[in-house]
């Protein structure tokens, strides 16, 4: 089911449901409920939300997704590469065996691409300042520090 089927507020409140796991909570995020609300009416307007067919075709249908993302994870996503690295291997397709290689490499925090970073036309980012630059600034601040004391 597309999240067009449902009303902004309806969508906002499946979200929140599955979020949470409590459709008091999620119905009070995506309406506007006021301050002086009962519980109880949050609660009635929230079971009948949840019992309308569109917005619990939609939880169940997040609730998958939510499902399915969970059970990705280092191990599967390792398995999956092993699995195109041995078939690479089979094929004779060396690079396509290499990449997956260097997949898990990446996926195990076993390559790290290292950066320089600079600044325009290669110069450092921070411009280099020198000690007698500094302690200018530095008395500078100091002076402007005291002033604004003495005179609070």
């Amino acid at each position: 089911m597309a999240d067009d089927d449902l009303t902004a507020k309806r969508e906002a409140f499946a979200l929140a449901y599955v979020e949470t796991g409590n459709a008091s909570k999620a119905y009070r995020t995506a309406f506007d409920v006021k301050e002086g609300t009962k519980p109880e009416t949050v609660w009635s307007d929230a079971s009948r939300l949840l019992a309308n067919p569109k917005v619990a075709a939609r939880v169940a249908e997040l609730q998958a997704m939510a499902r399915d993302m969970a059970l990705v994870s280092v191990g599967t996503l390792t398995k999956e590469l092993e699995e195109a690295r041995s078939m690479a291997m089979t094929e004779k397709t060396p690079s396509a065996a290499i990449s997956a290689t260097m997949g898990k490499a990446k996926l195990h925090g076993l390559l790290v691409e290292k950066v320089e970073a600079t600044g325009k036309d290669g110069a450092p980012l921070v411009p280099e300042t020198s000690s007698r630059e500094l302690a200018k600034a530095i008395s500078y601040l100091l002076a402007k520090g005291l002033k604004a004391k003495a005179s609070g």
